[in-house]
């Protein structure tokens, strides 16, 4: 795929994410209809905090040779970060911002720079392209879970 087009479908991902839980309640995108999965608020923050994850990540690759990168636990993040309290719209405004940050600094750079590669503690080896489509993805993935409480939920 083209790098113009997986940056759009990286800029396309925050509208998505807004249309599938449009109408949701509070209530709704507190409830946990799947037993031992995340409710659609806790799947909205934890895209929101590795939104900017990511970017950091292509940040440093773009701007350091071979820079370490540091994984991370989601579920931790789930457990420790306040999710139950946490406003929807500031963190679909969050997830916006940094993709049309990061999409800016994406457009500047050439082919070369896209095969850039950091160290991922998890991982080994990762390149900006890979980064790239690993974030881009990572909407879709979740929006289908959110499906699949909504239809739980029969909303």
């Amino acid at each position: 795929m083209k790098i113009s087009t997986r940056i759009e479908e990286y800029l396309a991902g925050p509208e998505s994410l807004r249309r599938a839980i449009e109408g949701m309640s509070a209530a709704e995108l507190d409830a946990a209809p799947i037993p031992g999965k995340w409710s659609t608020r806790q799947v909205i923050c934890h895209i929101a905090d590795f939104e900017p994850v990511y970017a950091d990540r292509m940040k440093w690759i773009i701007a350091e040779d071979q820079p370490p990168l540091p994984g991370a636990d989601h579920n931790l993040f789930a457990e420790r970060l306040a999710y139950d309290q946490r406003d929807m719209e500031e963190e679909l405004q969050l997830i916006t911002v940094v993709r049309q940050n990061m999409s800016r600094i994406l457009k500047t750079l050439n082919e070369e720079q896209f095969q850039r590669t950091g160290l991922h503690s998890h991982d080994g080896e990762v390149s900006v392209a890979n980064l790239l489509e690993r974030i881009t993805h990572h909407i879709p993935h979740h929006i289908q879970m959110i499906q699949e409480k909504r239809d739980a939920l029969q909303v």
